[in-house]
């Protein structure tokens, strides 16, 4: 796929003509935080608690250094758990068992996005830097388990987080799937980089909150996202769009 594509800032039926380039697409791949739900579900900031507290007793300093170094090493690393590998030997099991103990009873049931994710021509895949119990939770929790084929989380990844090649080189090679004929909905627009590099469709899904912040920044001239093809602040009214341009 090849050429610039306009982007939807106006929501989901914004450029709808261009919404065609979906056609002939056979995989859809979906990252789970903040992207199949909303940020404001209160879910994601929970497991960033989570990390922080993990930090904070293992080196046993106080909290507000605890969260310096979490960040830290999440800027150097990709991933808080890859950092810690590295810089302290810790056991990975553990701290994914640790930092996903919260509580899902905030996500309610959208089987507005489950019709959604249904009604799209061919597999569905859930790709995270989560784990697959987390993922597994939280499909479950929105009601949409059944729509997914498969979950590649980061222990399929051999613990190397998005946004390395590899993990998407590992990902087509155990799902099987055509990355010119796939996809990609992410929160985060550094993971949709190697997508668009192997030929994949991306979307880039943001908070409603910064929707204008965001439409500001696409509009500047010399877009600085060219890996981005589209923007949506509402993944179900997007894919509702597409399934529309799909006829």
């Amino acid at each position: 796929m090849t050429g610039k594509r306009p982007l939807p800032h106006e929501g989901p039926q914004a450029h709808q003509l261009d919404l065609r380039i979906f056609k002939g697409i056979e995989a859809w791949v979906f990252d789970l935080d903040n992207t199949l739900y909303p940020a404001d579900a209160d879910l994601f900031s929970q497991i960033d608690e989570q990390i922080a507290l993990y930090v904070e007793k293992m080196l046993d300093v106080p909290r507000d250094e605890a969260m310096a170094h979490q960040k830290a090493l999440y800027h150097e690393f990709g991933t808080t758990l890859s950092g810690l590998m590295t810089r302290h030997e810790i056991d990975p099991d553990e701290y994914l068992r640790f930092v996903h103990d919260i509580d899902y009873s905030g996500l309610a049931p959208n089987p507005d996005l489950g019709a959604a994710i249904a009604a799209l021509p061919g597999r569905k895949f859930i790709f995270t830097n989560g784990d697959r119990p987390h993922a597994e939770r939280t499909a479950a929790a929105l009601g949409i388990s059944e729509h997914f084929e498969d979950i590649f989380g980061i222990v399929e990844a051999d613990l190397i987080p998005k946004p390395n090649r590899e993990t998407y080189d590992r990902f087509l090679a155990r799902t099987g799937i055509s990355s010119v004929r796939s996809a990609m909905f992410e929160d985060l627009s550094k993971n949709l980089v190697v997508p668009h590099q192997l030929g994949m469709c991306t979307t880039l899904i943001v908070p409603q909150v910064a929707g204008q912040v965001f439409k500001e920044t696409w509009d500047l001239e010399g877009e600085p996202y060219p890996h981005v093809d589209f923007v949506t602040d509402d993944l179900t009214g997007f894919l509702k769009a597409v399934l529309g341009a799909l006829g």
